[in-house]
């Protein structure tokens, strides 16, 4: 029997095709769970996606997280300020863009 790896593949999708869709998803879906003005981690989306294996996720959740940013999708925050997130250091949040437009919450503590 092929493994999961050589069926999906066969099948013309990649498992990183599904993990990035995977992980966009959780994002958009921990956003608008969280609600306006609200800010998640990217390790939460990684976390939602494999619970019991996140940690190596966290590069993928970025990468989701800066398609989502070039989709319009989103903003990367440091300190409540948005920043280029393929030159932040450190923890980044993610909000939604529509909470930016409104000016909801760009300065007070995520």
């Amino acid at each position: 029997m092929a493994s999961p790896e050589i069926r999906s593949m066969s099948a013309g999708k990649s498992i990183k095709g599904d993990l990035d869709a995977a992980l966009e998803g959780a994002i958009l879906e921990l956003l608008k769970q969280r609600g306006a003005g609200k800010s998640i981690c990217p390790s939460e989306a990684a976390r939602k996606v494999a619970p019991e294996g996140w940690e190596p996720l966290m590069e993928h959740a970025r990468a989701a997280a800066m398609r989502l940013v070039a989709a319009g999708a989103i903003v990367i925050t440091q300190g409540g300020v948005v920043v280029d997130g393929s030159r932040a250091k450190g923890a980044i949040r993610l909000r939604k863009v529509s909470d930016f437009s409104r000016g909801e919450g760009s300065a007070e503590r995520e």
